[in-house]
């Protein structure tokens, strides 16, 4: 047999491999998807994600939450894959549609940039999933837009919850909603953050509900979320209207 001969096999039988570990590692992969990444005993937790969502939204209570013993934190939407942000630069992968789940333990859904946000709450199919999974979880909760998103779907009439800063006065007067200034809002079962990062403050108050406040504070640790900003700017009752108007435009003009 010639070498050129024995090159060509190998090099068949090497693609031919190549191609059987392809296969076998997308079906691993769509195993995995497939198959809850928790230990199954602790709560069922899904993040519903949407496009234009903003993404701290989701990956900040994300971050958390998966940290709760036997927890299973998937992230779903309308279709499983890449799902891409408010600025369109990031995606998550959402492993679930959301025909494929029918219940949750906890339900959280995030905030978005005005185009995203508008696409929530007038797609009457997210708003009817959220309105089923709100049936039987042991909390909703939302981040910044995302009480806005509960509001469309109903689940905040005659309740308490909060927002984004710019976006409270819209909650206020669409909705049957009373506005809190405060970080996070329990209401019943339903608990809504305020802006983008108080999800994360929002998520270690869920995490001291479903487990404890030990685990909470052992989690905050293992995070190392101990925030000491460089500017005492974040909060809107104390900033200024011209710092206000900066901060929406910063938005807008990173926003697709």
């Amino acid at each position: 047999m010639s070498h050129s001969t024995t090159r060509r096999n190998v090099l068949r039988g090497a693609v031919a491999t190549a191609a059987l570990a392809a296969t076998a590692t997308a079906a691993q992969t769509e195993a995995a998807y497939a198959a809850p990444h928790g230990g199954g005993a602790g709560p069922n937790i899904g993040i519903l994600l949407y496009d234009g969502y903003s993404l701290l939204d989701p990956t900040g209570p994300a971050e958390v939450l998966c940290r709760l013993p036997d927890a299973t934190v998937t992230m779903i939407a309308e279709k499983r894959g890449a799902v891409r942000t408010d600025t369109g630069d990031v995606a998550v992968v959402a492993e679930r549609s959301i025909a494929e789940v029918d219940r949750l333990d906890v339900l959280l859904v995030p905030g978005a940039g005005n185009r995203g946000l508008l696409g929530a709450m007038n797609n009457e199919a997210l708003l009817r999933w959220i309105r089923e999974m709100h049936r039987h979880t042991q909390w909703t909760t939302s981040v910044c837009t995302g009480s806005i998103v509960l509001a469309a779907a109903g689940l905040l009439d005659g309740r308490e919850a909060t927002t984004y800063w710019a976006s409270a006065a819209y909650l206020q007067s669409t909705f049957d909603v009373t506005y809190l200034p405060q970080r996070y809002v329990r209401s019943g079962k339903i608990i809504t953050a305020a802006g983008v990062s108080a999800g994360v403050d929002m998520a270690l108050h869920l995490a001291s509900l479903i487990a404890d406040d030990d685990t909470a504070k052992a989690i905050q640790l293992a995070l190392e979320y101990d925030p000491q900003p460089p500017f005492a700017s974040g909060n809107a009752s104390g900033a200024s209207e011209q710092l206000k108007q900066h901060a929406l435009q910063l938005l807008a003009e990173s926003q697709i």
